[in-house]
């Protein structure tokens, strides 16, 4: 199971919120790179990105932490957050992203975002399903809606999406444990699919489980910050059986 630490951006400064809430803000560093060299001096090789000041905006805003990090690292980075139009999508890719993360666009402007998998290749897009009691949830995780995930996920998988990450609100940025009863049903229901598991990562133990139920990945956020989770521990995860 491969293990991909988070950086969410506010105000080009490193935080974290608590379920999804902007007014539940910490800051834990006020240079991303800085965080971003750490993970690769530890041996991980991929990074979430997500600029929260982008999703709230819907545009991009944090272009010049993705940039740094882009020139002065080899991570493979995932960004996701305001990614609305053509132009920024590219802007993204060019800048240095390997994978665009689309969550709130897939729901509002399917036809776009079809269009896009056409062109760009279903390759280059990491599908986020920010999940509120199994139905999807938009904008920065400020807006339910009725879709549910289940459905939404097969809709994608159908266009040719291979790789997805999940992200139970109500478990992000508590340190309780992740949703390991629904993401045991989604990996159930779409095995060929490359599922990253994201959200309420507190410690080793629940990244074993993760693990153990078939994830292929796990994004891990507020457990590294509040020293949940040591990066030794994390560039030794491969060893877990």
């Amino acid at each position: 199971m491969q293990i991909i630490p988070a950086i969410d951006l506010i105000d080009g400064k490193c935080v974290r919120l608590t379920e999804g809430d902007y007014a539940q803000k910490k800051i834990y560093n006020e240079d991303p790179l800085e965080v971003a060299k750490a993970f690769e001096g530890m041996g991980l090789m991929r990074l979430h990105l997500v600029d929260l000041d982008g999703a709230k905006a819907g545009e991009v805003v944090n272009w010049k932490v993705l940039e740094k990090i882009a020139n002065q690292t080899n991570l493979k980075i995932d960004f996701g957050g305001g990614i609305k139009k053509e132009t920024t999508l590219k802007s993204v890719l060019d800048t240095g992203a390997t994978y665009a993360t689309i969550g709130s666009l897939a729901v509002k402007n399917r036809p776009l975002f079809e269009e896009w998998i056409e062109r760009f290749g279903a390759e280059v897009f990491m599908l986020g399903a920010d999940v509120f009691e199994e139905k999807i949830a938009i904008g920065g995780w400020l807006e339910k809606t009725d879709i549910d995930v289940y459905t939404f996920i097969q809709s994608y998988i159908n266009k040719g999406l291979t790789q997805l990450f999940c992200t139970d609100i109500q478990k992000d940025g508590k340190l309780e444990g992740p949703s390991v009863e629904l993401y045991q049903k989604i990996i159930t229901q779409f095995p060929s699919l490359y599922f990253i598991a994201s959200g309420g990562v507190s410690n080793k133990q629940d990244l074993v489980e993760l693990k153990k139920i078939g994830c292929a990945a796990a994004i891990v956020g507020k457990a590294i910050y509040e020293n949940r989770i040591t990066l030794a521990e994390l560039s030794k995860l491969n060893e877990i059986k």
